[in-house]
Parts: structure tokens; sequence; C-alpha cells
């Protein structure tokens, strides 16, 4: 059991999120048996995996006297959306910081999806080009709002720092709580992995559980190398932070960048198979930058056969539908 009660945090989230099984997605795929974890319901703004970080994150902050969140992510960041709506819950400002990292894509992606979301909670959006200093640009923000008389909290991209990985690492032990109960051994989790908070946090809590199991990261904007090195990073300083205890040796890290595609945020072939696949079996909805791109990951990996026929393998719905709508000129139409 893992203690996280003298971390201060703020309850906001739908937890325990349902595990489900996806009986005919995974009869389709012919085995392993296959579990959808659904953070996309984890309620703040229709959901996703940042509500779970955001609420240790935003515990923080508001200890910290916090008058205003700053944080910064892609055009239709999902992060953000919810960071805009922790800031709303308890009377926040947010200040916005979005990085124009997609082209090619239609009108909708400046004014749909996660940017309406953005701006409905009234969340101050400042678009910059891709290439920008982020890190400098939210310290720049931070010191106009120090200037104002107000008290910035700066949460970075993803929310991913040891702070936003404590959500996950609840989370690790929430799947193996449900799995016992409901008589299942989990060998595997898949997911989409971008920041890094969500695949770290996971494997610091299994190592704090003494737990086995093996976590997938598809990264959906960067080298596997890359994303490796980011994630054994910070679940070694969130272990660090959660201190010493019983645990096995952190898990191995297992990343994948065969889906990204052209780029961040652009469309594939096999995302689109995969999010109407999920879609017309399973009634799942999915979007095309982050839990499309990871279920294409999912599915290769079982064609490949890297895992066993009689395994059980948790696929982490992160969330994302809003962006869905930004995409609607790419949707593929027979």
């Amino acid at each position: 059991m893992i203690d996280l009660s003298r971390f201060p945090r703020v309850p906001f989230c739908h937890t325990p999120t349902p595990l489900e099984p996806a009986l005919r997605l995974s009869a389709s795929l012919g085995g392993p048996r296959l579990l959808i974890k659904r953070d996309d319901a984890t309620g703040l703004a229709l959901g996703g995996n940042k509500a779970r970080k955001l609420e240790f994150l935003v515990g923080e902050a508001l200890g910290r006297g916090a008058t205003t969140l700053i944080t910064a992510g892609g055009v239709q960041s999902n992060h953000v959306r919810q960071t805009a709506a922790a800031a709303a819950r308890h009377g926040l400002r947010c200040e916005a910081i979005l990085v124009d990292r997609v082209p090619h894509r239609g009108p909708a992606y400046t004014s749909s999806g996660n940017v309406l979301l953005i701006s409905l909670l009234d969340a101050r959006m400042r678009t910059v080009p891709a290439g920008t200093d982020v890190e400098a640009a939210l310290r720049s923000v931070a010191a106009e709002v120090r200037a104002a008389g107000g008290v910035p909290y700066v949460i970075p991209i993803g929310g991913s720092n040891p702070v936003g990985a404590l959500g996950y690492v609840d989370c690790a032990q929430e799947i193996t709580t449900q799995a016992t109960a409901m008589g299942e051994r989990v060998g595997h989790i898949v997911h989409a992995s971008g920041s890094s908070g969500t695949q770290a946090g996971l494997i610091a809590g299994l190592a704090a559980l003494s737990s086995d199991i093996v976590v997938h990261g598809v990264s959906i904007d960067q080298t596997s190398a890359a994303l490796k090195a980011r994630v054994e990073d910070l679940a070694q300083r969130t272990l660090e932070l959660l201190g010493p205890g019983p645990r096995n040796s952190t898990p191995p890290v297992r990343t994948y960048d065969a889906f990204v595609g052209e780029a961040y945020g652009q469309p594939t072939t096999a995302m689109w198979g995969a999010l109407e696949r999920a879609a017309r079996m399973e009634a799942l909805i999915l979007d095309p930058v982050y839990t499309g791109k990871a279920m294409a990951g999912l599915m290769e990996l079982v064609r490949q056969g890297t895992f066993d026929h009689n395994d059980t393998v948790v696929f982490l719905h992160t969330g994302g539908a809003p962006g869905i709508f930004a995409y609607e000129e790419a949707f593929p139409r027979a």
C-alpha cells in the first residue's frame, strides 16, 4: 500500500475510473485479454489523464497561496484544457501558452475542440510559434503575474514533474487493486506517452508496489531513446519524492516511436484505422494525437507477438476526445 496522504491534494477526479473488458476488440485481435482503464472518465471538463496529476499540482499550488496557474501545451492541448478547468474550480486565474506545432491543419484546429473549451473556461491564451523557448516564456508570464500583485504557480507541459507524477503512482495502485478484485492478473499496461509523467508515475508506483507489470509507452512526438531517458529520469525523481520503502528495482521502460508518423499531431493511416476499430467494436472514442496512435501501437504489438495469447493487457485510455473535433477535415470518409 502506498500512502500519499502526506502530499497536498485537492480531490476532483471521478475515481476509481472503470477497468472494463474489451471482449470484442480482444477477440478481433486474436488475444491477449484486453482491459480498458477509462481515464477518459476522470471528470474535470470532459476527463483525461491530466486530472490525476492536477489533484497534486493544484494541492501544492493552493498550499503556496497561488492566485494563478500558468502552463503550456500545443494548440489543442488536453493538459491546458484540464488545467484551465482546475483553475476555474478553485477560483484561480489561468495563463496558457499554446505552441503552434502542427502544420497543415484545417480551420477547426484553431477554434474548435480544446481551444473552444479553454476559452469557455476563461483561461487567457497566448499562441507562440514552434521553436519558442517555452520554459523562458513560462518564467516571463510568471514575472508578469508577480508584477501585478499575483502569486504564480507554474505547471510544466503535461504536468510532468514528480508532484504531477504522483497522480499515476496512485493510478498504478488503483489498477492493481481493481485487477485483484476482478480476479485478473495484469502483465502489461500500454498507453500514449508524451511528456513522460504518466509513464514515469506508473513505473514508480509499480516499483513501490513491488509489481512486475511492464509499462509500454507509445511515443506521440519523440524518439524511443529520448522518451525512455525522460521517463527513467522522472520515475527515479518520483521514487525519491516518495521516499524509502520496500520495493522491487524499477521496472524496465519500454517505449516505441514507430507510430508517431510525420510529427506530433499529424494523423496517420494506422491511427485512423485503430480509432475507427475501437469505436465500432467497443464504442470507445479515441483521439487523433494520443490515444489513437497508442491503440495503433497496441494492435501492432499484438500482431508482432509481444504479448502471449493468455496475457492480460491494460490499455490506459488517457482521454483527449475533444481533440477529434479539431481534425474534422482530416477524418477519412468512405
